[in-house]
């Protein structure tokens, strides 16, 4: 029944905090507060009763469990139903979040707001959120956004090496610094939860993911969580602390083939040995959340794999924070991609998906729920389960305390400080694997250099897919330095830098000829290569061209995996595995001019032939290099 009342009064302002120092929009949110709560009060079932301002679950000095435990006795099927619903940003209209008590929202890869500063996105995480804040109940909405390598929706934000270019470093402290600047230009816009990190195994290089995965070697990836206590802090809650996100849940590495959603066809046993050990560290280092993977596991879609998320994550591996769907996925469970169906909803809840991304269909999804819920299908159990431990983890960011966005650090958003620590973490992931003659490192009064290549000037390419937008972009899509601007910075006064992307030009009278080569940018499927990763025309003439001028050559890998170069080794005299560096492109040419030693060892198997795919080490092929191999100088 639909009861008209009074609203009551608006809750008190939040304190300011050392993470939130909260603080209202102007006018205009003030009066977009007030019409929405009228409109949600003059629709909602009222039954529990009005806000209570002294309620239990409103006192910070309280146990967390007993927090939720009050609110919880308070809560309507919806709004237990609207803290399971996650929508996108766009898909929602004024009021939305209000009148359907929406329990989080989030940007896909390039939804962003029109203003895209750091002012911009604080001004519109606030909007949201003072919707949220005129619920009955005054739950905030969380926020997620796929900040993988730097706050990288953000325009100028730092973006740091992909997880690849990580795990070549083998320094899991470096990781957890980068995780700490990440979290701290994530807060500085509002933001409070982070789609990484990525823990997947990558065993085809063919997959479309494979720079979002640390290695071959599920020891690199359980080392790397410590990347897990950058973002989240020692607790949640803490200063510049957010939510962070194992994903993508179990096994999207080693579907057969590499295809992106494929099938892993592979034992329980495999399962556990390779793909599950980097999901069990950030369990132990107190992940908040878990992602599940798009992906199948010997014909099973894991978004309804009750074994895998609920008896091994929630139950074997003690998991207490709360599980989310991917992109739609649950659209997925029956094997057609299509709207999802009841029995899809139904599968997925009992499965323990406790959140579901339905980023446009929201508003169906929340309908089918409750009829399932009234019909039985889906017990109130596994509701206020999934609704207590996502309450949980809101409850300990201190959302309810300082729910609005701290703007007192926009100048952390691409900062000085964390693209030097961006350009260390570049030099310290490149991996030398050829030097013939010893033709590096360069002398920075080398007299006349010459470099090529589509990716030598390019900080989209340098990039890489989730920059900006979700696939990425070639050219000047963000602030931060090219490669060809990073050897132009190391060539002292006297010596000389020309550039040209096809190679002409170039003559004998150059001392060297550096060639910057590899892929350009692409997120999951459509970077799936199920015919090999390989250098393509444009590369391969460039190379040609630099050959003919009889210069030494050196070859710069920009890829977010092993490319087949077999062929083309023979011809250079220098290669090295830059991976996808980021905005810091100077980083590179730090090595390349031997101002510091390269390190870096390969995180993957690089194929001797794109025939050879999969290969792993211990698996009794012959790489042209091995897991592990990296030369210096």
């Amino acid at each position: 029944m639909t009861t008209t009342v009074t609203a009551p009064p608006a809750a008190p302002l939040p304190p300011p905090s050392r993470r939130r120092r909260g603080r209202l929009l102007a006018a205009g949110l003030v009066l977009l507060l007030a019409a929405a709560a009228a409109v949600y009060w003059l629709t909602r079932d009222t039954d529990d009763g009005a806000y209570d301002p002294d309620a239990p679950y409103l006192d910070a000095s309280r146990p967390v469990a007993e927090r939720v435990d009050d609110l919880l006795g308070r809560m309507t099927l919806d709004e237990k139903i609207g803290q399971m619903t996650q929508a996108e940003r766009r898909e929602v209209t004024t009021g939305d979040v209000t009148t359907y008590a929406l329990g989080s929202l989030l940007s896909g890869g390039g939804s962003v707001p029109t203003d895209n500063t750091p002012q911009g996105w604080a001004d519109m995480y606030d909007g949201f959120q003072t919707e949220a804040l005129a619920t009955r109940l005054r739950i905030p909405m969380i926020y997620g956004v796929d900040a993988v390598h730097g706050h990288n929706n953000v325009s100028g934000a730092t973006i740091f090496p992909h997880n690849i270019g990580l795990g070549a470093t083998r320094d899991p402290q470096l990781v957890r610094r980068i995780g700490e600047a990440v979290a701290t230009e994530v807060v500085a816009t509002g933001l409070d939860w982070d789609f990484a990190p990525c823990l997947c195994v990558a065993r085809d290089t063919r997959w479309g993911r494979t720079y979002e995965s640390f290695g071959e070697d599920p020891e690199i990836a359980s080392s790397m969580t410590t990347i897990v206590t950058g973002l989240q802090g020692e607790k949640l809650g803490g200063p510049n602390s957010v939510l962070a996100t194992a994903k993508h849940y179990v096994g999207d590495g080693g579907t057969l083939g590499g295809k992106d959603q494929g099938d892993a066809q592979i034992s329980e046993e495999e399962l556990r040995k390779v793909h599950l050990p980097p999901f069990q560290a950030a369990v132990k280092a107190g992940v908040g959340s878990v992602m599940v993977s798009f992906s199948s596991f010997n014909g099973e879609k894991l978004h309804g794999h009750r074994y895998l998320l609920t008896d091994v994550l929630k139950g074997e591996l003690g998991f207490t924070g709360f599980v989310v769907s991917d992109w739609n996925a649950i659209d997925q469970i029956d094997g057609v991609r299509d709207a999802f169906t009841p029995a899809e909803v139904s599968t997925a809840i009992n499965a323990g998906i406790d959140m579901v991304m339905v980023p446009e269909r929201w508003r169906e999804f929340i309908g089918v729920l409750r009829d399932e819920v009234n019909a039985g299908t889906v017990p109130m159990s596994r509701i206020d389960d999934a609704n207590r431990r996502i309450l949980t983890k809101k409850f300990e960011l201190g959302m309810f305390e300082h729910p609005m966005a701290d703007r007192s650090q926009f100048d952390q958003v691409g900062s000085a400080a964390h693209r030097e620590l961006a350009r260390q973490a570049v030099r310290q992931s490149q991996v030398l694997l050829k030097n013939a003659g010893g033709v590096l490192p360069l002398k920075p009064k080398t007299g006349k250099v010459f470099v090529a290549g589509r990716n030598a000037d390019d900080i989209g390419n340098q990039s890489g897919g989730w920059t900006l937008t979700w696939q990425g972009g070639s050219g000047p899509i963000t602030e931060g330095t090219t490669i060809l601007q990073g050897i132009k910075e190391a060539v002292e006064p006297g010596g000389t830098v020309t550039y040209s992307a096809d190679g002409s030009g170039v003559n004998r009278g150059y001392d060297v000829a550096i060639a910057v080569l590899g892929e350009t940018p692409y997120a999951e499927y459509e970077g799936d290569r199920p015919d090999g990763v390989k250098l393509d025309k444009v590369d391969l003439d460039t190379l040609a061209t630099l050959r003919k001028a009889g210069v030494p050559v050196v070859v710069v890998l920009v890829s977010g995996r092993p490319v087949d170069v077999a062929a083309q080794l023979p011809q250079v005299q220098g290669l090295l595995a830059a991976w996808l560096p980021g905005t810091e492109g100077a980083g590179v040419a730090d090595v390349l001019f031997g101002a510091y030693a390269p390190t870096g060892k390969l995180p993957m198997s690089w194929p001797a032939t794109a025939a050879q795919e999969p290969v792993n080490t211990g698996d009794e092929k012959t790489p042209l290099f091995a897991y592990g191999y990296g030369l210096t100088y």
